[in-house]
């Protein structure tokens, strides 16, 4: 195999695979290359493929009757030349307003890090992150990128109301909260987008393999796109990614 990969039995009707325990985009893009290598596989039947960080889970349709047999077909398909249809990939882009109204924890960051709230924003917004994958809450995004610089540890004593649309840092991750919830991770500032949407057909726009790029702007800017999204009449900027 090109890669050090476990596969451990999860229960009797799922299978955990799993690799170095990094947040690296060379494993992420093995991972998702695997899952559509199963996916095109009429051998293994399954009802979901779940991405993580460094891990594929297989909920299988039936329980598995041998183990050794059911890892030993998963090999064979994982070292197998398979070409598969490379997923279209986006990058999206998201508007977010950084102003102290919304940046509740903004002057706590500055004072941890030594840099003003300015360039936080600044070092926050001008880096391009990467889907690795959608957890903790549905069109929760965990993505991978965060400069180092303003890596800061998740609160000792986790908020028990986050606001919907909250951009935020925990530890070496950035993330946005896509509804109301209680939530450790310091929060910088506030998008107006619709991360998780029940009513639409794809409710979550983005995917594992997406990026995202933050764009900084003012209040009243955020409460103009508010207004527009309210009415349908915002449309979310996104471009092709290429190979």
């Amino acid at each position: 195999m090109d890669k050090k990969i476990t596969f451990k039995p999860f229960g009797k009707k799922a299978i955990l695979i799993e690799w170095d325990a990094i947040i690296d985009e060379e494993i992420l893009n093995d991972i998702l290359n695997f899952k559509q290598k199963i996916e095109d596989n009429l051998d293994v039947l399954f009802t979901d493929l779940i991405v993580g960080y460094n891990s594929l889970t297989i909920k299988l349709i039936d329980e598995w009757s041998n183990f050794l047999i059911l890892e030993s077909k998963l090999k064979n398909i994982y070292k197998s030349k398979l070409q598969v249809k490379k997923e279209v990939n986006y990058l999206w882009k998201i508007p977010v307003c950084y102003d102290s109204a919304f940046g509740i924890d903004l002057e706590e960051i500055s004072h941890k890090t030594n840099f003003t709230k300015q360039e936080i924003v600044k070092l926050h917004s001008e880096k391009i992150y990467t889907v690795f994958f959608i957890g903790f809450l549905p069109g929760f995004l965990y993505l991978g990128g965060l400069n180092p610089q303003i890596f800061v540890d998740r609160k000792s004593n986790p908020r028990l109301k986050v606001e919907k649309g909250a951009v935020a840092i925990g530890g070496q991750q950035t993330g946005v909260y896509p509804t109301e919830s209680s939530g450790g991770w310091n929060i910088i500032g506030k998008t107006p987008i619709d991360f998780f949407n029940i009513e639409k057909q794809n409710p979550c726009f983005a995917k594992a393999g997406d990026k995202i790029k933050f764009l900084s702007i003012s209040k009243n800017e955020f409460y103009l796109i508010e207004k527009e999204i309210a009415k349908g009449d915002y449309q979310l900027s996104k471009s092709i990614l290429d190979d």
